[in-house]
């Protein structure tokens, strides 16, 4: 599968065109939206993260750290020096991200912001290294808030919570959600593998409510093609 990932267009613009693309096949080897580095709870420090990325061929990811942007920043430091050193017509593309807390029908659940500005003031609560509390906590106003930031939120690994994803999904497109972490490997395998049951049924969800579809191996440990 390869997207055309023209630089003329905007950041959002961009990955609202993946989405409409990301299938069963998408991870871990043409793209990833769910990465962790040292800035949270991850093992890879950002510039191993994009050496892999660049190894393993990805044309697009985004790092997720949790209520934290250093891992991107250093990241995106990090892969415009390799571009000055480097011609080459296979840089992968990197998508500003971050993972938040949020309460979902009285359930915390995980909300994936993308392709936001980075230092949009509506972000800023959620950027402080620990999740929020109150108002900020709930999921209407996460929405919102990456929204305001010209970003694209997405409902991660929705089948992980206490409560059904077929709860879930629906609250969450009342409160606004621009898509599902559909293709998930819930059961951490090897090779990772997007789970059969729960991507179907989140799939039929996700069409149901047209919503993207998104894939991520959710990495905490040191390589991008396993979850731990």
């Amino acid at each position: 599968m390869v997207v055309n990932l023209a630089r003329t267009s905007t950041n959002v613009d961009i990955l609202r065109q993946v989405f409409q693309s990301v299938d069963a096949q998408s991870c871990p080897t043409v793209f990833n939206f769910h990465l962790h580095t040292v800035h949270s709870d991850g093992k890879l420090q950002p510039s191993t993260l994009m050496e892999q990325a660049i190894a393993i061929g990805l044309q697009g990811l985004a790092i997720t750290d949790h209520h934290s942007l250093g891992g991107y920043q250093a990241a995106q430091s990090w892969l415009e020096n390799w571009k000055w050193r480097n011609s080459n017509d296979n840089t992968p593309y990197l998508w500003s991200g971050v993972e938040i807390n949020a309460n979902l029908l009285d359930v915390e659940v995980h909300i994936l912001a993308y392709a936001f500005e980075p230092f949009h003031h509506s972000l800023k609560p959620y950027l402080q290294r620990k999740p929020t509390t109150g108002k900020e906590y709930q999921a209407h106003n996460v929405i919102a808030a990456i929204q305001k930031a010209g970003g694209l939120a997405v409902l991660a690994h929705p089948a992980r919570y206490k409560r059904s994803h077929f709860d879930l999904i629906p609250a969450a497109v009342e409160r606004g959600i621009d898509g599902v972490e559909t293709f998930y490997a819930y059961k951490n395998p090897k090779p990772w593998t997007p789970s059969v049951l729960e991507t179907q049924q989140v799939q039929q969800l996700a069409d149901e409510y047209q919503l993207f579809n998104t894939c991520g191996t959710d990495t905490h440990g040191l390589s991008l093609l396993q979850r731990l």
